[in-house]
């Protein structure tokens, strides 16, 4: 399979992984390309995710570096191949390659869990909400930049309604409720588009009340992205750096991409424990929809 210099997020997780599991069989590149009869800077390749690799070669390098977690190795197999040409490839030329690469990565999740602050997960948004949003950020966007996004955007929600779609479960402040972009009409429809998403039986969506005192939290807004197994997972984070256009672009944290195995296992264990903790202080799926606090007081509703 020809070289890319342009691997995908997964192409660069799988890469990753496989770096991780020669790693921790202590072998070195040079070590690991004699033992599979390749030239080193092939494995260089393929750890950087230029160089796509067969279902049967990454079983063999499993093997080699001593790797006998099967659903592991079942799990990084299905990431194999040629980089698989998802509707997301179409807006490469004209989104940022972060959120491209967040559009494959929401798409092969087997569970999304999102805690957001101010403003409603984008995987629940409505067309009016998303449009008046993009139209509020800062630095102005051209019209046909807010249409690539918004289109990106609605797009990515189709997994969502798939035969079978991820787990999705969505931790959100009574704030963004609150929030009135777009107008009167644009708040009630995402209102009442947000109270339908919910009654899914794969959606879960809480809020977190005003008279909530305090609750675990990490200083910002992430989404944990559940992989075909645990040592896939990822955060997504909601941050905005410097970047030449001045907007926010995504930015992941993963076992793959971090400096070492321990480090990253503590740091997503940390995101992990912290949607939680976020969790057990929001009402429950029912009473957010009803608008009801933990007593079954009423309160604002969703």
């Amino acid at each position: 399979m020809p070289p890319t210099n342009s691997p995908t997020l997964r192409q660069r997780r799988l890469g990753a992984e496989l770096r991780k599991l020669r790693e921790r069989a202590g072998l070195t590149a040079t070590g690991a390309a004699e033992l599979l009869g390749v030239n080193q800077s092939r494995v260089s390749m393929i750890e950087t995710g230029r160089t796509p690799i067969s279902a049967d070669r990454l079983r063999s390098m499993a093997h080699v570096y001593d790797c006998s977690d099967e659903a592991l190795i079942d799990a990084l197999a299905a990431m194999t191949g040629r980089r698989a040409r998802g509707w997301w490839e179409g807006y490469r030329e004209h989104l940022p390659a972060a959120l491209v690469d967040l559009a494959e990565l929401e798409h092969y999740a087997t569970g999304l869990r999102v805690t957001l602050a101010l403003r409603i997960p984008a995987l629940l948004q409505t067309t009016d909400h998303a449009r008046a949003l993009f139209q509020a950020v800062v630095p102005s966007m051209r019209q046909y930049e807010i249409e690539h996004r918004l289109t990106h955007r609605i797009k990515r929600q189709g997994i969502l309604h798939r035969e079978q779609p991820p787990r999705y479960a969505a931790i959100i402040h009574e704030s963004a409720l609150r929030m009135r972009f777009g107008g009167p009409d644009v708040r009630r429809g995402r209102l009442q588009h947000l109270l339908d998403m919910s009654e899914l039986p794969h959606v879960s969506v809480r809020v977190i009340p005003f008279d909530t005192e305090s609750y675990p939290s990490t200083g910002q807004s992430f989404d944990y992205v559940e992989g075909q197994v645990p040592q896939l997972d990822t955060v997504q984070l909601d941050t905005q750096p410097q970047y030449d256009d001045g907007r926010p672009h995504p930015r992941f944290l993963d076992l793959g991409g971090l400096p070492s195995v321990r480090g990253a296992s503590r740091l997503l264990g940390r995101f992990a424990l912290t949607v939680a903790g976020i969790g057990s202080h929001g009402r429950s799926p029912n009473a957010s929809r009803r608008g009801e606090d933990q007593s079954g007081q009423p309160e604002g509703r969703l």
